[in-house]
């Protein structure tokens, strides 16, 4: 099953990604999504700066506003592309 990086923020998020078999790891510093299929964030602070370095390959989704189980079709719908 993919491995899906979720910042540390969205336990819910989290537990559902769980819940449907995937491999979780938690997003607290950058070497983290290292081997990640698929990174969820928050979005709260993504480019503060207007800067925009690229860490990952990994699909990218911005959690804000979404509820756990819309993130989690966003997540189903990135891993079979």
């Amino acid at each position: 099953m993919a491995k899906i990086g979720v910042e540390q923020s969205l336990t819910n998020v989290q537990e559902a990604l769980r819940e449907k078999g995937y491999d979780v790891v938690e997003l607290r510093q950058e070497s983290d999504v290292q081997g990640c299929d698929c990174c969820v964030i928050t979005g709260l602070d993504s480019n503060v700066m207007g800067m925009s370095d690229t860490v990952t390959n990994a699909a990218v989704i911005e959690a804000n506003g979404l509820s756990a189980d819309e993130v989690c079709r966003q997540v189903e719908n990135k891993m079979n592309l």
